[in-house]
């Protein structure tokens, strides 16, 4: 291969799908020592090419290979905010590749308490070849790239929640059958979140047709929306919103929602209930797309059923059994949740090898 950045230095990786995990591995140079803040930050191509990576990667894990890209590598995972997936996504993705993960919560580091960000940054990048956060600021996550020597990765900042989109977009590539820049993605829900505003940029990035279906006090941010809209001027996409559900539905491949209420904003649920109420995603929504294939999809966790204490606590009080999705869409053949949930791993472990750079034996 010419001009190769990687080569394979070993017998043990066969064939085909080991010269396509090399391509793929060769496409991310343009990652290394970066961060990921933000998805405002990265190319279309950048993108596509962690995309492919993930994909080789999880090829490579269902034929049983055991390449150990991270031997050798150390990261921390800072956490403000708790998360199943999250978490266990980049220690297993450091695990499965021979690397290691150190977790630290708040009470167990003195970010914040009695060292500043800017002192912890500097202090874990000496020890560490990448940092993970997840908490509440933008700032917080911004600071630490600033200031640690080493990548960076935003695990959810109240702002950006940048390696879900990842790993939705690869689940969008496995179950609907276009490329993606022909996909119609509509988001219903809380259109201001974090989610939907990271949606939102990784659709205009990689030129899909995105609709933000909301009430008009829950619309996306309109400086981010036009920011977006002149992206998607240049990238093929469209970004729309759009306040009548079935209107903002129509013809989408997929449709996706997220809690109505997000982490820190629980005493916001009686006001969040009569907004969105209408905006649930149930059979009825599904059905109003006029396409029999419409997947649905969740970032979860999510308020499908009465299983959980806030799901308990929301029933006594107000009567619902089911919030932003019933349980009858959650648990169909059209939900893609625990696909979507899986290819956390396969996409935060390509982020990482693409930013560190696989080691040495590979």
């Amino acid at each position: 291969m010419k001009n190769q950045f990687w080569t394979h230095k070993g017998g043990s990786l066969a064939a085909d799908s080991d010269n396509k995990l090399i391509e793929a591995l060769n496409e991310t140079r343009s990652w290394r020592g970066k961060n990921l803040l933000t998805l405002k930050n990265h190319s279309p191509e950048e993108m596509k090419s962690l995309l492919k990576l993930a994909v080789e990667l999880k090829n490579q894990r269902k034929l049983g290979r055991h390449n150990e890209l991270l031997k050798g590598k150390n990261i921390v995972l800072l956490f403000e905010k708790t998360s199943t997936r999250t978490r266990c996504a980049f220690e297993v993705a450091m695990m499965q590749e021979g690397g290691n993960a150190t977790f630290l919560d708040m009470k167990d580091s003195q970010m914040g308490k009695k060292e500043s960000v800017e002192d912890t940054a500097k202090v874990l990048g000496r020890f560490y070849e990448g940092i993970e956060f997840r908490g509440y600021s933008q700032k917080t996550v911004d600071t630490l790239a600033e200031h640690a020597g080493v990548p960076v990765w935003n695990g959810l900042t109240d702002e950006y929640h940048p390696t879900q989109i990842l790993a939705d977009w690869m689940t969008i590539m496995e179950k609907v059958d276009k490329p993606l820049e022909e996909v119609t993605f509509a988001y219903v829900g809380d259109a201001r979140n974090n989610m939907a505003h990271s949606l939102m940029i990784g659709a205009a990035k990689m030129g899909m047709k995105f609709r933000a279906v909301s009430p008009a006090s829950l619309a996306p941010d309109k400086a981010l929306m036009a920011e977006m809209v002149e992206v998607a001027d240049e990238t093929g996409a469209s970004i729309e919103w759009f306040e009548n559900p079935s209107e903002g539905v129509k013809g989408a491949d997929v449709i996706y929602t997220d809690v109505w209420v997000s982490m820190g904003e629980e005493e916001q649920f009686d006001e969040r209930i009569k907004l969105l109420k209408p905006y649930q995603v149930n059979d009825f929504l599904m059905n109003k797309t006029g396409n029999p294939d419409t997947i649905f999809m969740h970032c979860l966790p999510a308020f499908h059923d009465t299983e959980t204490i806030i799901g308990k606590e929301v029933y006594e009080k107000y009567g619902l059994s089911e919030l932003e999705v019933t349980d009858e869409v959650f648990r169909s053949s059209k939900s893609v949740v625990f696909d979507e949930a899986e290819n956390r791993m396969h996409t935060i472990k390509a982020m990482l090898i693409a930013t560190m750079g696989p080691s040495s034996n590979f």
